[in-house]
């Protein structure tokens, strides 16, 4: 995967995409939605025994990218979010959301 950096901190992230029996042809599909956008970055990527976590800067497009892995793949989708903190200027709860997908391939 690449990493782009923005204005942002590199380590800052939204959401966490989890890929639970990933192959090659998975990471390039990703790498390939990753490359025209300039709003998005990886900040990391950890290797589990179970498959790879990728942690991304933009909750909207983890859950995009989600939904597409399941049209393209056989597998299942899951979303969840958890409370991160308080915006102290507007007062709204910012969430981390993540998302799993299980690849049955």
């Amino acid at each position: 995967m690449q990493k782009k950096t923005l204005e942002k901190n590199p380590n800052y992230f939204e959401a966490v995409l989890q890929l639970r029996n990933p192959n090659d042809e998975m990471f390039r599909f990703i790498d390939n939605q990753l490359k025209g956008r300039k709003d998005v970055f990886v900040a990391k990527e950890e290797e589990l025994k179970t498959g790879v976590d990728i942690y991304l800067s933009s909750w909207r497009f983890a859950i995009a990218l989600g939904r597409k892995l399941k049209r393209s793949y056989k597998g299942e989708i899951k979303i969840s979010r958890r409370l991160h903190t308080r915006n102290k200027i507007t007062s709204k709860d910012v969430y981390r959301v993540t998302v799993l997908f299980r690849s049955f391939e």
